[in-house]
């Protein structure tokens, strides 16, 4: 059975933090019980984020270069935006990220491949000028011929002037080491390699060993490996398919290259700006949880049947709009929300908060909770779960310039789900500070008889 809105004021808890309005409280009726429950929200108070799901939405997504090249200035924008007002990284770390990008845009008008030669133990210095002439193309060739990769390494992560080169040539000593195959599966996503394989200097051709290595990399083309015996005379013939593969497809494996660095700067970006959001976000989410506790427990009537959705006002949503550079309405952002309101209420949220609190802040003699208080921080803890749910979204969307309703709608529970699992794990810390705002609200409410303390 639906249950009808109703419009209250009075909550008596402006003064918390003076963004909401009298009202801007709004209560439901019967129905928390049995998950019947009609919504119909009329703000975001509680969620105040913004969404923007569709990334696939045709014509946001940059095609080329230069496209990602105009997101990355966006992004540095935005790091800009983000830190007006707001407590600072130093200077330093975005000074940093304007030379990462001018030097990138210097990379990219260089015509000549990058070749980078890398292995455990490399070819001798000599056999440069028979790997030059092995690979002489149109487009030119630059080799990045650095010092040997260690044979341990803490993390395996492969040094930035080889991982950004437009090709790996890969130097190896059969049969293939421990280190070499770590390295060989360290390389970084959607880098194009090839794979020379120095053959023993005793014996006759070894087809065996050039299976074995072909087991061990699945991930590398046959065509892709290529024996070596070691001499610097057999170099050429030994390289000769890389040098038709470059001669033929140079200049699009140039290009393909280019789009990658530029795409993973944006990528490296976009999760350092997205740490940004979420500190200056759990802030917000810290006072809004309490705010929304205490208007559900200053409301008239409140019962455990009885779900207080605090609504915030356009301060909070602005707020989180600049924080994820959001163009929505405050109308479309209500929208949204409401969707993943609705699915945290269908997942029960609140019937597993409702016995969760009960259970815990009795077990650890917090205080016996009357009326509305225990319904008042699952509505707090409601706001967590929705608001992490937002933020989540906010994280997989960018550029859409109106909510697609129908996307948030089908993917509200998935997003809810995690959100709620991700809020479990800080469930203790949650504890403790409902403990706090319960002696808070002790002490300001002890004659009201609101909340008898009964401390363990």
């Amino acid at each position: 059975m639906a249950n009808p809105l109703k419009r209250w004021g009075g909550i008596g808890v402006v003064a918390v933090g003076g963004w909401l309005g009298t009202d801007l409280l709004l209560h439901l009726g019967h129905g928390i019980s049995h998950g019947l429950l009609d919504l119909g929200l009329t703000g975001a108070g509680l969620l105040w984020l913004q969404g923007r799901l569709g990334r696939s939405k045709p014509g946001l997504a940059p095609t080329g270069v230069h496209g990602w090249l105009a997101r990355c200035d966006r992004l540095l924008e935005q790091f800009d935006q983000l830190d007006d007002g707001a407590p600072a990284e130093p200077e330093l770390a975005q000074q940093q990220r304007r030379v990462q990008l001018q030097q990138l845009r210097a990379s990219l008008a260089d015509r000549n491949l990058q070749l980078a030669v890398a292995g455990t133990m490399l070819p001798a210095v000599s056999c440069q000028p028979q790997l030059i002439e092995a690979l002489r193309n149109a487009q030119g060739l630059c080799l990045r011929w650095g010092q040997p990769l260690p044979r341990g390494s803490a993390d395996w992560l492969w040094p930035l002037g080889l991982a950004n080169s437009d090709l790996v040539l890969y130097c190896l000593h059969l049969p293939l080491s421990a280190a070499d195959l770590r390295w060989l599966e360290a390389l970084p996503q959607g880098q194009p390699s090839w794979v020379l394989a120095r053959l023993p200097e005793l014996g006759d051709v070894p087809a065996a060993l050039i299976a074995e290595v072909q087991q061990q990399l699945p991930q590398l083309p046959p065509q892709n490996l290529l024996a070596w015996n070691g001499e610097a005379t057999d170099l050429i013939r030994a390289l000769a398919p890389l040098g038709d593969r470059l001669r033929q497809q140079g200049g699009e494996l140039q290009r393909s290259a280019q789009l990658r660095r530029v795409q993973d700067l944006h990528q490296q970006w976009l999760l350092q700006l997205e740490q940004r959001r979420r500190q200056q976000w759990r802030q917000l989410q810290q006072k809004t949880q309490w705010i929304v506790a205490a208007g559900v427990l200053a409301a008239p009537g409140a019962g455990l049947d009885l779900l207080v959705l605090t609504i915030a006002n356009g301060l909070m949503l602005q707020q989180m709009a600049r924080l994820w550079d959001c163009p929505w309405s405050l109308e479309q952002l209500r929208a949204a929300a409401s969707e993943l309101a609705q699915a945290a209420l269908g997942l029960g949220v609140i019937e597993w908060s409702n016995q969760a609190l009960a259970t815990l802040l009795r077990l650890h003699g917090a205080g016996w909770l009357v009326g509305g208080a225990v319904q008042a921080l699952s509505a707090a803890y409601l706001t967590r779960v929705v608001g992490h749910a937002m933020a989540d979204m906010l994280a997989l969307s960018a550029g859409l310039s109106e909510p697609n309703l129908a996307a948030i709608k089908a993917q509200a529970p998935a997003l809810v789900q995690q959100a709620a699992e991700a809020e479990k794990l800080d469930w203790s810390a949650f504890v403790e500070q409902a403990r706090s705002w319960i002696k808070q609200q002790s002490a300001g409410n002890a004659g009201a008889g609101l909340i008898s303390a009964a401390e363990a």
